[in-house]
């Protein structure tokens, strides 16, 4: 698009008596630019995307959510036409990689999405007007440096889906290990291995997000630090195997 100072250029050209041909030449613009710019110098305001409202997939939308806030980010187009949704996948994790393309094709109102391979890790891409409006969170420096809140309909998909919210924060920023510790038994040193899940964020309120939605599936959990959050009680890890796995 050109701006007010080079059309005002090009029509004063034109004025001095040439015509749109040698205009045209010289400037490097095309005669129908020229030509309009004749009837309207002012370009036209750029209109807004209208806002796709609440995605229809509310399942697999509280799943992406979970990834995005993990290690998801929107950055604009160059050229300002839209916006770009990149989520971080470890090479380590090939289910993931296509769980997360799965559900960013079936959130994406034009249903595209792609994968860019970086040193140790998967950028799943996809490219929309509409993000911006599907994830508010979205903003200027990181996550963890700003407010991070749930609009009241997003709350909603969450309570309705907190299992797929929980596993979409597990398979971005947490894991299931086995830890294992030792106990005097009889006189002797013997090994026991447990399963564990973490989760690990410098935002306290994605840890808020998340420990919330434990809270709702009946999970018991501990803070570690600031930053981590344990599950380590039997039945709860019981429960996070049957809804949420390991990584894959």
């Amino acid at each position: 698009m050109y701006d007010l100072s080079t059309r005002k250029r090009a029509l004063a050209l034109v004025a001095q008596g040439r015509s749109l041909n040698s205009v045209s030449r010289e400037t490097g613009i095309s005669r129908a630019a020229i030509r309009s710019w004749q009837n309207r110098l002012e370009p036209l305001p750029r209109l807004a995307p209208p806002d796709p409202g609440p995605p229809a997939d509310e399942c697999t939308y509280a799943y992406l959510l979970g990834l995005y806030l993990g290690d998801g980010c929107i950055s604009g187009h160059p050229r300002g036409t839209g916006y770009y949704l990149r989520i971080a996948c470890a090479n380590s994790w090939p289910g993931l990689i296509e769980a997360c393309e799965i559900a960013m094709r079936a959130i994406n109102p034009t249903g595209c999405a792609s994968r860019t391979q970086a040193q140790g890790y998967v950028s799943v891409i996809s490219y929309s007007r509409h993000w911006p409006h599907l994830f508010p969170q979205h903003g200027p420096g990181k996550k963890h440096e700003r407010r991070i809140a749930l609009e009241p309909w997003q709350q909603a998909i969450v309570d309705a889906y907190p299992w797929e919210f929980i596993r979409g924060l597990i398979h971005s920023d947490g894991c299931r290990i086995t830890n294992w510790t030792t106990r005097l038994v009889g006189g002797e040193q013997k090994r026991y291995e447990y399963p564990r899940y973490f989760l690990t964020n410098l935002s306290a309120d994605i840890i808020r997000l998340f420990t919330t939605a434990l809270d709702q599936v009946g999970v018991e959990w501990k803070k570690a630090n600031a930053r981590n959050i344990s599950v380590a009680r039997k039945a709860s890890v019981a429960l996070m195997d049957a809804h949420v796995g390991p990584k894959y």
